[in-house]
């Protein structure tokens, strides 16, 4: 489900929205500045989609080049949130993380906020229930006066093997590092230039030459490459003298596996979970998604099925950490499927293959209202353009015509071209195209409202 060009932070995990939604969204009703969000330059457009359809106006989309892990991105964050408001707290939190008691979290955050404008830098620790060897641990110390449930933090431990495991979960001092974060903006910046000025420097260096691309942060590129890569937890968190934490049992996961999946979804009186077209017999235990057909088990048990256009995973529970192994295969082999799903979103909407063979490709394209692709031309391949629900508004050489509903067009090779959609609804059409060479980077763009290379 999670590839390279669409992970799983934009997937509806969970939920019918993306975990980046949700993330979001369960802020609503504390009194919270727009959200800043920081992410790869290949999502920005996928980030910016999935925040128009919950209605959200980021205070700021900021660009990241390269990944360089936590600390960086947190350092960008704060100097733009700084830049908004000189005294801002940042909550700052990953986008992929599930909280079922939403009440519970936002006594929690409140209380943070209150920590965070005493000059402490929070976390939160995770309650846990069993003795996990995958997370974290965080030991609290001595109560924070005048802060009820607060703690300074005695230490950070890295992930145990299960003997610590257990004596952390045994001795009661101990709670599993969520990786989520309040503190105020200019603090954490100041605790960066004390414990990694290296990150500090580099971080302001890239914000102090962003560029400004439509409603994006572009950090600058040479400035943030050069930037040491290392978690928040590490950079600071780790070597600050006002490190807190507040214990929480707050429904929190991180989903990291289809396995944690099926621990947090709603299951029938056999123990599975299903979504999707699916039909189940005499099976029990088993986490079974359906993404675009039919999917049956017979006699199955402590099984992990998931279905998409292009792939089908089949393991069992306790083995799919192995996933990780297939998809180190597939980056190996040069394979498509650990990029992309067969639907590849664009800014101006999606298209998704139906058929390919030698010298030609049928692919189904979807765009939004108002939305145009770039005005393009194409050395090796032709194309023909059926429209099978809504108006396009074609370019083609100097020639500029409507294509309503069952009329279609034709695109010879080497012709300028662009496809828009006028109307007020969605522009479904299907795409053949021909030729010696049908790849993607096969396009010579001449303008583009999304400022595309």
């Amino acid at each position: 489900m999670s590839r390279r060009m669409l992970p799983k932070q934009f997937l509806p995990l969970v939920s019918e929205r993306s975990m980046l939604q949700d993330t979001i969204l369960r802020l609503s009703g504390l009194a919270t500045a727009a959200p800043i969000l920081v992410s790869n330059n290949e999502h920005r457009f996928l980030v910016a989609e999935q925040l128009r359809e919950i209605g959200v106006k980021p205070g700021a989309q900021i660009l990241e080049p390269v990944g360089r892990n936590t600390a960086p991105a947190v350092a960008a964050a704060a100097l733009a949130a700084v830049a908004l408001d000189a005294e801002a707290i940042l909550l700052v939190l990953a986008a992929d993380h599930l909280i079922r008691d939403v009440y519970r979290f936002h006594d929690a955050i409140r209380a943070a906020a209150r920590l965070a404008a005493a000059g402490k830098l929070v976390t939160f620790g995770i309650a846990p229930d069993h003795p996990a060897t995958g997370y974290g641990y965080i030991e609290r110390g001595e109560p924070v006066a005048g802060h009820d449930g607060a703690f300074a933090v005695a230490r950070f431990v890295e992930k145990p093997d299960r003997a610590n495991a257990e004596a952390f979960l045994a001795s009661g001092r101990f709670s599993w590092n969520s990786g989520m974060f309040v503190f105020r903006a200019r603090r954490v910046l100041d605790e960066l230039g004390r414990h990694a000025p290296a990150i500090l420097a580099a971080a302001s260096a890239s914000w102090e030459n962003a560029t400004r691309d439509l409603d994006f942060h572009r950090l600058d590129a040479d400035a943030f490459a050069a930037c040491p890569s290392d978690s928040i937890d590490y950079a600071v968190m780790e070597k600050t003298a006002d490190a807190a934490v507040i214990p929480v049992d707050i429904g929190w996961s991180d989903v990291g596996s289809w396995s944690t999946l099926w621990d947090v979804s709603a299951k029938d009186e056999h123990g599975n979970s299903v979504r999707g077209d699916v039909h189940l017999a005499g099976t029990e235990g088993s986490f079974v998604r359906a993404e675009s057909r039919m999917v049956s088990v017979i006699g199955g048990k402590d099984l992990v099925v998931v279905e998409t256009d292009d792939a089908v995973l089949v393991t069992t529970r306790d083995a799919v950490q192995g996933v990780k192994d297939i998809v180190g295969h597939l980056d190996r082999a040069h394979r498509s499927e650990a990029v992309h799903h067969k639907r590849v979103y664009r800014p101006w909407g999606w298209y998704e293959s139906v058929s390919d063979g030698d010298r030609y490709q049928v692919k189904r394209i979807m765009v939004k209202p108002g939305a145009a692709l770039s005005l393009q031309m194409h050395h090796h391949r032709a194309e023909h353009w059926v429209v099978v629900s809504g108006t396009a508004k074609v370019t083609r050489g100097e020639d500029v015509m409507l294509v309503s509903e069952n009329e279609s067009t034709y695109i010879p090779l080497g012709t300028k071209h662009r496809l828009e959609n006028p109307g007020k609804v969605a522009l479904y059409l299907v795409e053949v195209q021909s030729g010696s060479y049908l790849g993607e980077d096969d396009i010579v763009r001449f303008e583009d409202v999304y400022r595309r290379g």
